[in-house]
């Protein structure tokens, strides 16, 4: 998919149109909300490994995590839950190793350096693979716009909030290395998560690492921390958001009060951990899984009516919004995600991202399963 994604230059920008790339919506509360968290009967238990194997050790910078059964989904108390998020089904997940925080500019710098590596956004646009994926006949665009870029958000007034176009632009230049586009940079920015990274991306940091991305399942499982009936990590109250992730805090698309103490990106473990001590399932920016986005995927899995063991998404993708998208699960919510128009940072919220997608809110974190490391990145 390498060439081929590269139709993303001169008409990516039209995917910001569509709510499910930008990962934040309006918030609509149901009329009355369901109860989609019944106690898992005794007989649904999966057995799950729940021990860190004999001879393995916890890898640097990554925190084991128990396996065990949970619902996946929205909880009963959650007023907020998106359709997509219902009804919660029975998951058994084995026990994992998962990173403590997201990726670091620092740690993706280092793969890059060792590799040689050139992410998505940096590539040159090579219009003859372009058109083969447009229209017959489609005119080449001017070669002032088939130039690599990303979408970079902008604050300011909008006049309609159903018009994401508004606070998302298309940015020759924008990548990893430019995050807010030409002219910005991550020096001093080690510690804040790498972004503008899109799937392939992420799978050829994994693969260096010697690691995965991890499964929504898993993901979701992590973010609970212990958690099983919480809205979010550390309960159901919002009062307590500012303090326990970086999210915007003010009237969004607007204007940013910052009481947070940040406006975009904040250094990884600049707030609270959860049970497991993993820090940023909240908040920060969002982080990719390796889960195909389905929306019809929650209700299969419910009709099942038995609890999956290690489930690994849906078979294929499918978004009813656009039956043509090719897009995976993104979990966490993001610095942009706001108390007053959406409520992305719950732990059961999750949105559909084109693998070609490169955004100033995306990033991701590994996955290591509990056998012996090849490698160790850090």
């Amino acid at each position: 998919m390498k060439n081929g994604n590269l139709i993303r230059s001169s008409f990516n920008f039209l995917l910001v149109m569509g709510v499910l790339l930008v990962g934040c919506k309006e918030k609509t509360a149901p009329k009355e909300v369901e109860a989609t968290q019944p106690p898992i009967k005794k007989e649904a238990v999966i057995s799950v490994v729940t021990k860190i194997p004999e001879g393995i050790e916890v890898p640097k910078g990554m925190v084991w995590i128990p396996g065990g059964n949970f619902y996946q989904g929205a909880v009963a108390n959650d007023p907020m839950a998106m359709g997509h998020e219902k009804p919660s089904h029975s998951v058994a997940v084995d026990g994992f190793f998962i990173d403590v925080a997201e990726v670091t500019n620092a740690q993706y710098a280092k793969f890059t350096k060792e590799t040689g590596y050139i992410t998505l956004a940096e590539r040159k646009i090579d219009w003859e693979e372009m058109k083969k994926q447009l229209p017959a006949g489609t005119p080449k665009p001017h070669d002032s716009i088939l130039q690599p870029g990303s979408l970079v958000f902008r604050e300011g007034m909008v006049t309609n909030l159903q018009d994401y176009s508004q606070w998302w632009k298309w940015t020759i230049g924008a990548n990893w290395k430019q995050p807010n586009g030409p002219g910005s940079s991550i020096k001093g920015k080690d510690n804040e998560p790498v972004v503008h990274i899109a799937y392939e991306d992420a799978l050829a940091y994994c693969e260096w690492a010697g690691r995965r991305l991890p499964t929504e399942a898993e993901w979701e499982y992590a973010a609970r921390g212990g958690n099983t009936t919480g809205i979010h990590y550390w309960g159901d109250e919002v009062e307590s958001l500012s303090k326990n992730a970086n999210t915007w805090t003010g009237e969004f698309p607007r204007t940013n009060d910052q009481s947070d103490g940040y406006v975009r990106r904040a250094p990884v473990m600049s707030y609270p951990p959860n049970g497991y001590g993993l820090h940023d399932m909240a908040g920060n920016v969002w982080e990719w899984t390796s889960d195909w986005y389905n929306t019809n995927y929650y209700k299969e899995q419910a009709a099942v009516g038995k609890t999956q063991h290690n489930p690994q998404g849906a078979s294929r993708a499918f978004n009813s919004i656009n039956p043509y998208a090719v897009e995976k699960v993104i979990k966490g919510g993001s610095f942009l995600c706001s108390a007053s128009y959406c409520a992305s940072y719950r732990i059961s919220s999750r949105m559909a991202t084109s693998l070609d997608s490169g955004l100033e809110h995306l990033g991701f974190r590994t996955v290591l399963d509990a056998r012996p490391n090849k490698k160790d990145p850090s």
